[in-house]
């Protein structure tokens, strides 16, 4: 019983939650971010390098030449898919840049001064007078 819960505190705190949160919302934004370095940002790049596909950039281990990357694998050849590690670097910039964003807006945001309670005006002459005469006659 008493462990059953200590897991309901565990699991109704707000960090869990939030990580939990983290998590299913990062795993979207990889798939976001996935999908434009593979779909948006390599086609251009492979174009510029003259239709270099760094999806299809490999090495077959095993000393034969294949035309493709299916093939080499399709022929159970070992490969070293150094072009979908290019892809993979150029994710995790794209996602650590994303991030540093996000987290620098966050940090302004929590570091916005708030405007400062406007201070009671100074009394005037008059107040100050009449304070002085509310005192005399106090004594």
């Amino acid at each position: 019983m008493k462990v059953a819960q200590e897991f309901r505190e565990f699991i109704s705190r707000g960090n869990v939650i939030d990580l939990a949160v983290g998590v299913i919302i990062g795993a979207a934004f990889g798939k976001i971010v996935n999908s434009l370095v593979s779909d948006i940002i390599m086609p251009p790049i492979g174009a510029v390098l003259k239709g270099v596909n760094f999806s299809n950039l490999f090495v077959a281990i095993d000393g034969k030449t294949y035309d493709t990357l299916a093939k080499a694998k399709e022929a159970g050849a070992p490969v070293i898919t150094y072009g979908l590690f290019i892809n993979q670097v150029i994710e995790f910039f794209i996602i650590a840049a994303c991030v540093f964003t996000l987290v620098k807006i966050v940090n302004q945001i929590k570091r916005a001064p708030s405007p400062a309670p406007a201070e009671a005006p100074a009394p005037t002459r008059t107040e100050v007078l009449l304070e002085e005469i509310r005192d005399a006659l106090k004594k």
